[in-house]
């Protein structure tokens, strides 16, 4: 095809599509390609007008400079060269793909096999040329200290498209998030980040697509740049940052979660639809034999997803690199959570914590202030990794998840390990080289029950993902309390009520990070569906109406909240004996027996021990009269429990700040105890103590 463009040999660098004042520049890493074919198409149609050969290559890049281009022309690439698999090259050019480095698609990519087959071009968006974007200005970011940090994880879709003051238009997209009355109800609630499921260009599996279901969590990338225009009105880029920019005004940090373990591509009978095409054999790990020899006809999969991405190829570690500073310097971003993080830290195969991947994040200056939150496994051999993440890193503790959930459903021989818990899991996370803080702490999360779901099924409920209520957790440490599901038995109710109160103040009460599933706070159900990944319609999405007794446990939500952000001893207690830190707030840490007497080995060691107490005496100095003495009384039995209080407090009082057998916060009493507290069963109280009126 004659292209009647004046195009010149350009630069190998930067990689993707870059405006200049002449033209545009276009550079992709594609080593053994015999040529290259930049494809560009009509910005309205996206029919193809022109197909130019990259006429330069330098090293591993082909590149070439296109004059009088301008944003929002769209392009991709075909690419020549041979197919031979066994070999690790893919090379086909009826197959149009996307710019690993492109900044934003036309539209969603939906896999379809009837446009798949022979030329792609039908079913694959265009990539779009960006105008050049400056630095985020970083004077807007909210810069939270880790002690006050309380993660809110949502969906973008899911958070607003059932809000009724979001207009529709904007619902279920990135405008829809900063709109005033979401972002009001996200300070009211008290929490400091929001932590938005993927948002980079996914596509929905095929087996999934062919049972007329779709991937509605999003974990299924196909590029690390572009913003997914599921979640776009018009213009991608300009709307997330406005997004960012609207949540940073109110005090809210953006964490987003992104996937760089595996891509959409799947394994060998996978689709091409970018990194296959460029450099199938540098992109993905492969099994190798007993002699070391790859098999580039098998894809190792530590995801489960079909492929692991080789991120310790130096060609993805760059590209894995210059995304998370887009979206940290150009976007916006304050961190992220890295999904399946252990397959980062393989090197190739095998894990290490001091992988090039982690090595190179901390001595980049931009990404060594950001938020760097693991989810610490993979499915590979020897894929848990929890505690073995850099320190700079926190970790999510799938231990404390369900040793919490276990004690608070009244099962025996817990205790021990909850308070564990309870104090920052340092078993896990040694206090002489990681900070109290490490422990992302959640009792819910997007894959699996909500927190009303776990007090209302005592089995998952997954027939409608359409794979007979096999897929999901199997290991829920839920109850339904005496009815499968959703009931009008007050009795029922209000025990549910009070498990959800427990499980709540619990998480906010421990030591750690926060990670507060989005939607908990309003009761949130999916029926019993916990693993509703490809369920986009009102399962998943958040329904902001609700009835009184839901009203009060948002309102107990932040009060809890509250609570934990007004004293250090709460959300960052630093011990005498931790060398993590050079300073401590805290002068005691004392547990008790009911009785009032000190636990002893033998107490913790008590199977059908279910109610402690743990009282934190903080210290005084000279810039704060106190930092406060608090006591936390447990009760998981089902039996009402007398405690002795404390004597260190007789001559002052015992200050009730909340108990959740209280279904009302406006309900609990003001009173002030010196000896004796009957802790109602299945319940959980806060004490101050404060002078005697």
């Amino acid at each position: 095809m004659s292209h009647g463009f004046n195009v010149s040999v350009g630069t190998e660098h930067p990689l993707g599509a870059n405006l200049d004042q002449t033209g545009c520049n276009f550079a992709v890493h594609c080593p053994r390609a015999e040529s290259v074919e930049l494809c560009l198409f009509d910005a309205k149609t996206e029919k193809q007008v022109a197909v130019i050969p990259m006429p330069a290559k330098t090293g591993k890049i082909w590149h070439c400079h296109v004059a009088d281009l301008a944003a929002g022309q769209l392009y991709g690439f075909r690419v020549h060269g041979s197919n031979s698999s066994h070999q690790g090259l893919n090379f086909d050019p009826e197959k149009l793909l996307i710019d690993p480095y492109a900044k934003a698609l036309s539209r969603p990519l939906f896999w379809d096999e009837k446009l798949y087959q022979g030329d792609s071009q039908g079913m694959m968006p265009k990539c779009v040329v960006q105008a050049p974007l400056g630095f985020y200005d970083d004077a807007q970011r909210p810069n939270t200290e880790l002690d006050q940090t309380i993660l809110y994880e949502a969906h973008v879709k899911g958070l607003t498209q059932l809000h009724p003051n979001v207009p529709k238009k904007h619902r279920g997209k990135f405008l829809g998030i900063c709109h005033p009355d979401v972002i009001e109800h996200l300070t009211h609630l008290g929490i400091s980040a929001i932590q938005l499921m993927p948002v980079s260009a996914f596509m929905p599996e095929p087996f999934i697509t062919n049972k007329g279901l779709t991937n509605y969590w999003g974990y299924n990338p196909v590029n690390y740049f572009s913003p997914d225009p599921r979640y776009v009105v018009k213009d991608g880029v300009a709307e997330f940052k406005q997004m960012v920019t609207s949540l940073h005004s109110a005090g809210i940090e953006v964490i987003m979660d992104v996937v760089f373990n595996h891509t959409a591509e799947g394994g060998y009978d996978g689709p091409m639809l970018s990194f296959k095409g460029f450099d199938n054999a540098s992109s993905y790990l492969f099994e190798r034999n007993e002699y070391g020899a790859i098999n580039y006809d098998r894809y190792v999969n530590n995801s489960g997803c079909g492929n692991s991405v080789n991120t310790a190829s130096p060609y993805i570690q760059k590209m894995v690199m210059d995304s998370l500073r887009y979206w940290v310097q150009t976007m916006g971003v304050d961190g992220f959570r890295f999904d399946l993080a252990a397959s980062l830290g393989r090197d190739p195969y095998e894990f290490t914590a001091l992988a090039g991947f982690f090595r190179t994040i901390r001595q980049d200056p931009t990404l060594i202030n950001t938020k760097l939150i693991a989810e610490p496994w993979d499915i590979g051999l020897g894929g848990y990794r929890l505690g073995q993440f850099p320190s700079n890193w926190l970790e999510c503790n799938d231990k404390y998840r369900d040793t919490v959930r276990s004690f608070w459903r009244g099962d025996k021989g817990q205790t021990s390990d909850f308070a564990t818990r309870l104090l920052g899991s340092r078993d896990i996370f040694p206090h002489d080289n990681r900070s109290i803080l490490t422990s992302v702490n959640n009792v819910s999360y997007h894959d699996g029950f909500t927190l009303h779901d776990m007090v209302s099924y005592a089995e998952r409920h997954n027939e409608a993902n359409g794979e007979q209520n096999r897929d999901g957790h199997g290991h829920n440490l839920s109850a339904n309390y005496g009815v499968e599901g959703e009931t009008k038995d007050p009795v029922i109710v209000a025990l549910r009520e009070r498990q959800k109160r427990n499980l709540f103040a619990t998480l906010l009460l421990s030591q750690g990070t926060p990670h507060v599933l989005g939607g908990d706070e309003l009761s949130r159900t999916q029926q019993g569906n916990n693993n509703a990944y490809c369920q986009d319609n009102e399962l998943s999405w958040v329904d902001w109406s609700m009835t009184p007794i839901q009203q009060e446990f948002l309102t107990f939500c932040q009060q809890i909240i509250k609570l934990r952000k007004s004293t250090q001893i709460l959300n960052h207690l630093n011990l005498e004996g931790d060398t993590y830190t050079s300073t401590h707030n805290v002068e005691k840490v004392y547990w008790y027996r009911p009785d009032g007497e000190r636990k002893v080995q033998d107490d913790w060691q008590d199977h059908n021990n279910q109610a402690f107490a743990v009282e934190l005496r903080g210290v005084v100095d000279d810039k704060d009269t106190h930092q406060g003495h608090w006591l936390l009384v447990f009760n998981a039995s089902d039996h009402d429990v007398c405690f002795h209080l404390p004597q260190f407090c007789e001559t002052d009082g015992w200050k009730l700040m909340f108990d959740t057998r209280y279904a009302k916060w406006s309900e609990q009493p003001d009173v002030m105890i010196r000896h004796k507290y009957l802790q109602a069963y299945r319940s959980l109280a806060v004490f101050k103590c404060e002078p005697m009126a």
